[in-house]
């Protein structure tokens, strides 16, 4: 599956069935998060057969089901570190659903288990990201139109208008979309709106947008 599939056809799935990850993908997630590590400098962790901290009532409330695994986004504290985790834990998640798994950004539904991850000195967990093979393949959810996330118009490039684009099916937190994407002069400019995890938000937006545009920003 080519990584523009799987954006198209990700969304958030929050029951999954109790069986563990083959351990095949195991290993190429592992090996992706080592990477992601070392080109981020982040301290991301695949947890795998872990119950506990799924088996709390905020997990119950927000509905996830047989959540046995996750990903830890932990890095060390930064003014940066939300859009860290935003941009690589993304990068996982399409990964994730490229070798067949589905996948939910997780905030607070879960229950912090310390003995099942390592924080360093300096360090903080920022989120989870439940991972497994699903009960379903989740839904759409409504969304805003590229004049309202950009400044797209006939004089902005076409590259730019695809960027949005795919920035516009990124997953962000109640699925609010608070950013705006501006162009000017043939350089980028992302800026995330007031609200909780908006900065987490734009990190994923931007790898959206990059793989859409076909071009680091």
């Amino acid at each position: 599956m080519e990584i523009i599939d799987a954006i198209k056809e990700r969304h958030s799935v929050r029951q999954y069935y109790d069986k563990p990850i083959d351990e095949k993908i195991v290993f190429e997630l592992n090996k992706e998060i080592e990477e992601c590590n070392k080109e981020s400098g982040l301290n991301i962790q695949l947890i795998t057969n872990e119950s506990k901290a799924f088996n709390c009532l905020m997990a119950h409330y927000g509905k996830f089901v047989d959540v046995k695994n996750y990903i830890a986004l932990i890095g060390k504290k930064s003014k940066n570190l939300d859009e860290l985790c935003g941009y690589y834990g993304e990068k996982l998640v399409l990964k994730a659903q490229q070798l067949g798994l589905n996948t939910c950004w997780v905030a607070m539904s879960y229950k912090k288990i310390p003995s099942a991850f390592t924080i360093n000195k300096g360090e903080k967990l920022v989120v989870v990201i439940s991972i497994g093979y699903g009960k379903n393949k989740g839904k759409n959810h409504k969304s805003k139109t590229i004049e309202e996330v950009s400044n797209v118009s006939t004089n902005t490039p076409e590259w730019f208008k695809n960027g949005v684009e795919l920035a516009l099916l990124a997953p962000t937190a109640m699925n609010q979309q608070k950013f705006k994407i501006v162009y000017n002069n043939d350089t980028v400019t992302y800026k995330a709106g007031i609200g909780m995890y908006t900065k987490l938000d734009l990190g994923i937006i931007k790898y959206h947008f990059e793989i859409g545009a076909n071009r680091k920003i």
